[in-house]
């Protein structure tokens, strides 16, 4: 059992987030049950790299003197698994926002689809989701696209390592991706749809890995919480 001193010092904590939480929701909920927990007026506590809403899996968290090493955990590869939906986009490339439009997916095959993947492959430029927290002009993307703004995005390099294709369930098509600090799935959903010729969105998403770090070895936010009052 973690001490007070403990949390204080520096810890490293996984945490599986759950569904429909932001990891700013989660990052808040703990270093207040850490505060209640051991009588303590001020923590500090970050996370290191965000988890969208809809998705699920590894967040790394920081307390104390650890979260000097949030821009280092942040850098380390990741790794993702989930799902594509063909023949559907969405205006936030997944499940955010309803479905904008549809696409014939008859000439896609399984073929088609394991090939595909070889495109994005190494390093590739991305353009980043209208629908995310990257700030231009001192605003949010999402702010702009709420508000029914156009925005100029640019796009950026980010590196695939790997992009494998677990299983096709007609127009449902699961995932596992290693990548780069900055890449956006939601994007490689978007681009892998439009490479087929066709659209795609993503459908679920969960991170797995951040460097050496894995989810199998994460704990639930109930978890955790029940362990404060062990």
């Amino acid at each position: 059992m973690l001490l007070k001193e403990d949390y204080l010092s520096g810890q490293v904590l996984l945490i599986d987030k759950p569904l429909n939480w932001t990891s700013f929701q989660v990052v808040n909920k703990l270093r207040w049950e850490i505060r209640q927990a051991f009588n303590i007026k001020k923590i500090k506590v970050g996370h290191a790299g965000t988890l969208d809403p809809l998705a699920t899996g590894l967040l790394v968290i920081c307390t104390g003197k650890m979260t000097k090493q949030i821009d280092t955990f942040q850098g380390q590869i990741k790794e993702y698994t989930g799902t594509f939906t063909l023949g559907s986009t969405t205006p936030s490339f997944d499940l955010e926002t309803e479905i904008n439009k549809i696409f014939s997916t008859n000439h896609i095959t399984e073929d088609l689809i394991q090939e595909t993947t070889k495109q994005f492959i190494g390093e590739i430029q991305q353009f980043p989701p209208i629908f995310s927290a990257l700030k231009k002009d001192g605003k949010r993307l999402y702010e702009f696209a709420r508000a029914g703004e156009t925005v100029e995005i640019k796009p950026r390099t980010v590196c695939i390592e790997a992009f494998e294709i677990t299983k096709i369930n007609s127009l449902k098509v699961n995932f596992r991706v290693v990548c780069s600090k900055g890449t956006y799935i939601r994007s490689l959903a978007n681009d892998f749809g439009k490479a087929l010729q066709s659209g795609a969105h993503l459908s679920s998403l969960r991170r797995t890995k951040i460097g050496d770090f894995n989810v199998s070895n994460a704990s639930t936010f109930e978890a955790f919480i029940a362990s404060l009052k062990d």
